[in-house]
């Protein structure tokens, strides 16, 4: 069966206004100068999007976004960079998110307008829609409320459709880390990163949790920041080191690594491959403001692997 896509993501959809510089605010009305002020494209689940897109991945998007500025302004960057975004939800009466971020080139702290980031629901995504793809991925779990509780409904359908399924929770808000027991046994390849990892399995130590977390998954593919990735398959674990850049912003570059490993899961690489193409997607988005100006091209990341 051909398929015209190659991904469908289901996620939210929100602009950064990234403020780099001295941006720890001190209040008492005192008014302090950044270096920069950008607004670019937000969002983890549209970075990923963007930069599977930039790889030569033929995707689809849906979610929800308001019809104003900041939604107008996302779905025009999307089908810039080639994303399908006719399946996107725009609903007059909700706002757009909006993700302010405090970035100090090394570290960030991030303030979040939610609007109707967390609006989609899994019912609105029809089957129809599903058979179009091979893959689903969802991200920011904690974040997309009304999704959430479809979830491993959506996971099941798609995999009755013939889909893999692919998850990065992102980072838990409240930090009680629930809600995950029905759907990691429906994931195929979950991608957290090593605090998320450790949070999720209650262990401390990284290769632990990633074993752990593998007997329930496919793929278990943990990003560890400046030190690599770590990937488990079955019974083989494989490691490997990022890619020493000079680092600009953060900001994406876990969802870099997840399009970079995704692009080499569906075209069947071995893990410890694919995980080198995530690290390097990752290390090199880092290059720019926001998550998706420095976002590589195939033929730019294969000279890095050999």
């Amino acid at each position: 069966m051909s398929h015209p896509y190659d991904l469908l993501v289901a996620g939210e959809i929100n602009p950064d206004l990234i403020l780099s510089g001295d941006v720890e605010p001190a209040f008492g009305q005192v008014e302090k100068v950044v270096d920069s002020a950008v607004l670019t494209v937000g969002s983890s689940s549209v970075i990923f999007a963007c930069g599977a897109a930039r790889l030569g991945l033929r995707v689809a998007f849906i979610g929800k976004c308001g019809d104003d500025l900041f939604g107008r302004f996302m779905l025009e960057e999307m089908r810039k960079r080639t994303v399908d975004t006719s399946p996107v939800i725009v609903d007059p009466l909700l706002s757009t998110g909006l993700t302010v971020i405090l970035n100090k080139g090394d570290d960030r702290a991030m303030l979040t307008f939610p609007g109707a980031i967390g609006a989609l629901r899994a019912d609105e995504i029809p089957d129809d829609l599903l058979r179009r793809a091979r893959h689903l991925h969802v991200a920011s779990y904690f974040l997309q409320d009304a999704l959430r509780p479809g979830l491993p409904d959506l996971f099941r359908r798609a995999r009755a459709l013939g889909l893999t399924t692919s998850l990065d929770t992102n980072y838990d808000p409240t930090e009680r880390w629930e809600g995950l027991d029905q759907l990691l046994p429906l994931t195929d390849v979950f991608l957290p990163n090593a605090t998320e990892a450790c949070a999720l399995t209650g262990v401390p130590d990284v290769e632990e949790a990633a074993a752990r977390l593998a007997r329930i998954v496919r793929v278990v593919a943990v990003k560890l920041r400046a030190e690599g990735a770590l990937g488990v398959q079955g019974e083989q674990m494989a490691r490997v080191p990022s890619l020493p850049v000079a680092v600009v912003d953060t900001v994406g570059a876990g969802d870099n690594f997840d399009a970079g490993f995704l692009y080499g899961y569906l075209h069947g690489w071995p893990l410890e491959r694919a995980l080198r193409l995530g690290t390097v997607c990752g290390a090199l988005s880092t290059r720019a403001a926001g998550g998706i100006a420095g976002q590589p091209t195939l033929d730019e990341v294969l000279t890095y692997l050999g």
